[in-house]
């Protein structure tokens, strides 16, 4: 495995961040690392990383403890951090010459990275550009490419497609499937639910500092009990109608929003005909009927909860 945290506690003062956390990262997995805002995501890579101290438990990364002097470790890991972190002052290939040459000393070998690098990315037409002349999906792509231009076999990936245009988004899920392609390890955060649907292997949730599940998209789906939605455009329903339609057997949750009614269910069938029974006899109009199938989005909700987070 590339990474094993067992028990990890990170407190600060009376706010513990990380409690008992325990994580796996097999080798070649893209893992999606979720939870809300102060879950612990952010404490856990840092710790990861050796760039936070930690009051109890065992990191360990490519089977030999972390520390902030495993700097063999260190050149096996990329990381590419929500904020941009690029120099203004030097081009697109300057900068990424600069994070390569961190790692690799070979001149030419170093050159050819960062070749490689930029045509991973698609900013072969952008090389002589500095940072505060490129869009905002250009910056984010110039990022991921000077944190894995030197090839790292463990990439971290914090919220790689914040603000960026549908273009650079699916330039940038198509970069990162290259790269674990190539045989990097990844760790993606992100509150995009549709990218880890599309990109990851496993998922990891997690809330207050643990763990609260995890498994492939499937089987989360279907930790929550319900398998589909139905959506039915109802433009009057009357405020007790939904308290009823609630009682009907297989209904999960219910959500009106003035204009469709979805209904959360574990039988269509039945649910369907007993709404529809339901709207004649109480005289309701209703137009088009479509289903959905739950989301990634749907289970991150259910398990985390719906209320606002700081």
């Amino acid at each position: 495995m590339i990474i094993e945290i067992k028990n990890l506690v990170k407190r600060y003062d009376e706010l513990t961040a990380l409690n008992h956390l325990n994580l796996v990262v097999e080798k070649g997995e893209i893992l999606g690392l979720l939870g809300p805002n102060g879950s612990g995501k952010s404490t856990s890579i840092n710790c990861m990383l050796s760039l936070l101290s930690y009051d109890k438990g065992e990191i360990n990364l490519f089977g030999q403890p972390m520390r902030p002097d495993q700097y063999e470790i260190k050149r096996k890991i990329g990381v590419v951090p929500q904020e941009i972190a690029v120099f203004d002052e030097l081009t697109v290939r300057e900068n990424i010459n600069y994070f390569c040459g961190l790692y690799i000393q070979d001149s030419a070998l170093c050159k050819k990275y960062v070749e490689e690098a930029i045509q991973l990315v698609g900013l072969e037409d952008f090389t002589k550009f500095v940072p505060s002349k490129l869009s905002g999906g250009l910056k984010r792509r110039l990022n991921i490419a000077c944190g894995i231009a030197h090839k790292p076999e463990l990439i971290f990936l914090d919220e790689p497609t914040v603000a960026v245009d549908p273009q650079s988004r699916n330039k940038i899920l198509e970069s990162i499937r290259q790269l674990n392609q190539q045989g990097a390890t990844i760790v993606y955060t992100t509150h995009y639910m549709e990218e880890v649907e599309l990109l990851c292997n496993r998922i990891v949730i997690i809330d207050q500092g643990q763990v609260i599940a995890e498994g492939t998209k499937e089987s989360l789906k279907q930790m929550i009990g319900t398998n589909e939605k139905l959506v039915i455009e109802v433009p009057m329903l009357p405020a007790n109608a939904q308290q009823e339609l609630n009682q009907i057997a297989g209904v999960a949750d219910i959500f009106y929003d003035q204009i469709n009614l979805t209904i959360s269910t574990t039988k269509l069938k039945e649910t369907l005909i007993a709404t529809l029974d339901f709207f004649a006899k109480n005289d309701l109009h209703y137009g088009a009927i479509h289903t959905q199938e739950i989301t990634l989005n749907d289970v991150f909700l259910e398990i985390t909860g719906k209320e606002l987070r700081d």
